[in-house]
């Protein structure tokens, strides 16, 4: 029987997985930060919950250590906060640091702490988000966590050769962590009102489709997935001809600055 650790389980995307992994029959083991509703029914369903503030360094290592029985297939990472919301320069840098701590580092430490208690060939995911591409404003925190994240997949694949690391960019689904810019209103700035659009169309990424891609990395050739930045809604995953091109270019969905160069002898200096 596989055995999957989720953390951050009560979170919309935790819950669904560990429905789904849950019908698979797998063993599911869960963090949480606070009881709520999600909790209940993910006990109910039989995952075996452990709480887990990751705002606490002590507290994470406390939930590592009670996990080291668990002899773990895959980990999922699915933490995540969009706060604080505004310009670096008018956030408290204090909450600004608690953000990377909790998008970031607390992530980090955890997977440190887990990680000697692995089957060989097991794998890790982690969740990458937007604002990776240009320089939207307003949500530093967020933003350099995830691109972070996206490196340190890469890093970790490279180091650690009987595991596959990735991470999975799943567009927009409709989840609590878009409360933070409701709340925000105009601090958030022009994103608030595209969050709003976002959240009252039908151009969302159902959750279903976020699960199945999720299957798709854990399954999928080590070298089709590995050190990979997955994009949900733009890469055709799970297709065989992506799967060919992956294999045979191991720059493909990583963070690069790859020959993005000008000549000096052909602007004149």
């Amino acid at each position: 029987m596989k055995k999957v650790i989720i953390v951050s389980a009560s979170s919309d995307i935790g819950t669904a997985l560990c429905r789904k992994y849950i019908d698979k029959g797998y063993e599911v083991y869960g963090t949480y930060r606070t009881k709520s509703q999600a909790t209940d029914s993910l006990k109910s369903l039989g995952v075996k919950l452990h709480h887990c503030d990751l705002t606490d360094k002590e507290n994470v290592l406390s939930t590592c250590i009670s996990l080291r029985s668990v002899l773990w297939d895959l980990i999922v990472f699915c933490p995540g906060t969009q706060l604080p919301i505004g310009k670096f320069q008018d956030c408290g840098f204090d909450k600004w640091a608690e953000s990377v701590n909790i998008n970031f580092v607390s992530q980090m430490r955890f997977l440190h702490s887990i990680l000697p208690f692995r089957k060989p060939g097991a794998r890790c995911i982690f969740f990458a988000g937007g604002g990776t591409n240009n320089a939207p404003t307003h949500y530093s925190a967020y933003i350099v966590s995830k691109i972070a994240l996206i490196k340190m997949v890469e890093i970790l694949d490279a180091e650690i050769p009987d595991m596959t690391f990735a991470i999975m960019g799943p567009g927009w689904v409709k989840t609590k962590i878009h409360h933070a810019t409701l709340d925000a209103g105009l601090v958030a700035g022009t994103n608030y009102l595209r969050t709003v659009e976002r959240l009252q169309g039908d151009n969302l990424t159902p959750m279903k489709t976020v699960v199945e891609c999720c299957e798709w990395i854990e399954s999928a050739p080590r070298r089709s997935v590995g050190g990979r930045n997955i994009s949900l809604v733009d890469d055709p995953w799970g297709t065989p001809d992506l799967n060919l091109n992956l294999e045979c270019n191991p720059n493909m969905f990583k963070l690069r600055r790859y020959k993005n160069t000008i000549s000096l002898e052909g602007i004149g200096m």
